[in-house]
């Protein structure tokens, strides 16, 4: 199972500290760094907020070498399908191949209420999921729009969801990998088994399987309990962290999920002021590894 690190950048992440996250991820050897893409705090509260998305992980990919960088997920209601289509491509030479895009239909209402972008409703938002998809798939195929993605065909798309019908039909027409969010064993189990039979169901490959979860991890059990305390002080959202204890026993939590379909988990640093967590990634990206 490959390792990767997910930040929610509208907790307030600086432009100080994405530098150092970043250099840390690639120093730890993580598959990569995924974001969020959102415009208001979900957990910190005012005046926490959010650098964009897109303009972020462009500045990164100048400084960085090898680390995967991506979206978990941008919303198709936040930009024309066009600007999202350029904005992905032009990252994609910047970082010489090492971009993902991650897209969905959003959910959090509050941002685009304050921000003044139109809330559709959860159908008419699926339909501009489907549209914004194949007008991706156009805007890097076509023979008038230049550049072209440095990844070829194309840089990878992942859709996401819980598996339900819709996600997962508009994720076996355009998409390379399916992720979900948050399951127990036995949801994962399922969920890759509905994604795996569609897939093959519609005489394609199957698509890479992955999961968005939260972590903590610390050197000894007593860390791994600060770890979590200092967690839950991050949030006002009242969720706990999924997964807590030693390198080994996340590492042992996380080969159950590689036995039912998990290839990759991008793991939520929510504390993201904590360097030292990046690291123990690195160390649990390895146990796996090994």
């Amino acid at each position: 199972m490959r390792i990767a690190i997910m930040l929610e950048g509208q907790e307030g992440i600086t432009w100080d500290q994405w530098l150092a996250l970043a250099s840390a991820a690639e120093a730890a050897e993580l598959d990569g760094l995924f974001r969020s893409d959102h415009y208001l705090s979900i957990h910190r509260g005012p005046p926490t907020g959010a650098l964009d998305a897109w303009v972020t992980l462009g500045a990164l990919a100048a400084h960085t070498r090898r680390l995967r960088l991506g979206t978990l997920v941008s919303p198709v209601t936040f930009r024309h399908v066009a600007v999202l289509a350029k904005s992905a491509v032009s990252v994609d030479h910047i970082s010489a191949g090492r971009v993902e895009l991650g897209i969905g239909t959003g959910w959090f209402e509050p941002e685009h209420v304050v921000y003044g972008v139109p809330f559709m409703s959860t159908r008419e938002r699926f339909d501009e999921l489907e549209r914004q998809l194949a007008q991706l798939q156009h805007h890097w195929d076509s023979d008038v729009i230049w550049p072209k993605p440095v990844q070829k065909p194309h840089l990878p798309v992942i859709v996401g969801g819980r598996a339900k019908p819709r996600s997962v039909a508009a994720a076996v027409r355009y998409a390379d990998e399916y992720n979900t969010v948050l399951p127990s064993l036995e949801e994962a189990r399922e969920r890759h088994r509905i994604v795996f039979d569609a897939a093959r169901a519609a005489g394609r490959e199957p698509l890479t399987f992955s999961m968005m979860t939260t972590a903590v991890l610390g050197r000894d059990e007593a860390e791994a309990e600060e770890r979590r305390r200092a967690w839950l002080e991050s949030t006002t959202a009242g969720v706990v962290p999924q997964v807590v204890g030693t390198v080994e026993q996340v590492a042992q939590t996380l080969r159950g999920y590689e036995a039912v379909g998990v290839e990759r988990a991008m793991l939520q640093h929510l504390v993201h002021e904590d360097l030292e967590m990046v690291k123990l990634l690195g160390e649990l990206a390895r146990a796996l590894a090994g």
